[in-house]
C-alpha cells in the first residue's frame, strides 16, 4: 500500500508561525483515532537564545490538565537545514532544547498514544516553547498516522 498524505497521515497545525520571546503553547489534538503522532517543529533562529520545545499531554483538546509527557519519546533534530539534509537521532527525552546557533532548524518528536498517561485519561497532545527571543520564529505541525486511511480525514475539532 502506498503512503498517502493526508489520507493516511493527516497534518494539523499545532503552533502557528510567530515569534515568541515569552514562550507560548499551541493547540491540542486528540490521539484517540491515531496510531502515532509525529510533531515537526521548525525554528528560524535569528537570535542565539536557545529554544526549549516541550510536547504536552492533556485529557482533552482544550488542554485540560496539561503536563509534560509521562514517558520519553524518540527525537530527531536538524540544527542547520542549509547544510544538513536530514534530522539525526537524538537521545529520547520529554523535551528538547536547540543549540544557540542562528540557523534554521527542524526538531521531530514521535509520540505513540501508549506513551501518554492513559490511566488518567490523557489522550491529547500539544506543544509549548520556553522563553527565548523575539527574533526566533517558531511553528509546529503534527502528522497523525490514522488507524484507518480516509480520503477526507476528520477536522481537528472532530478528533475527540
Amino acid at each position: 500500500m502506498r503512503l498517502s498524505i493526508p489520507e493516511s497521515i493527516a497534518p494539523y497545525e499545532l503552533l502557528t508561525p510567530a515569534t515568541d520571546a515569552a514562550g507560548r503553547t499551541g493547540l491540542y489534538v486528540s490521539l484517540a483515532n491515531a496510531q502515532r503522532a509525529i510533531i515537526v517543529f521548525h525554528v528560524a533562529q535569528g537570535n542565539s537564545g536557545t529554544v526549549l520545545i516541550t510536547p504536552l499531554q492533556a485529557s482533552d483538546m482544550e488542554g485540560t490538565g496539561s503536563k509534560v509527557l509521562t514517558n520519553n519519546c524518540p527525537i530527531w533534530a536538524n540544527l542547520d537545514t542549509a547544510t544538513v539534509d536530514y534530522p539525526s537521532r537524538r537521545t529520547d527525552a520529554k523535551n528538547y532544547t536547540t543549540d544557540a546557533g542562528t540557523k534554521n532548524k527542524i526538531v521531530v518528536f514521535q509520540i505513540d498514544p501508549e506513551m501518554l498517561d492513559v490511566a488518567n485519561g490523557f489522550q491529547s497532545i500539544g506543544i509549548s516553547t520556553g522563553a527565548s527571543s523575539a527574533s526566533n520564529l517558531t511553528s509546529a505541525l503534527v502528522f497523525l498516522e490514522q488507524r484507518y486511511a480516509q480520503v477526507v480525514p476528520p477536522a481537528a475539532s472532530d478528533l475527540d
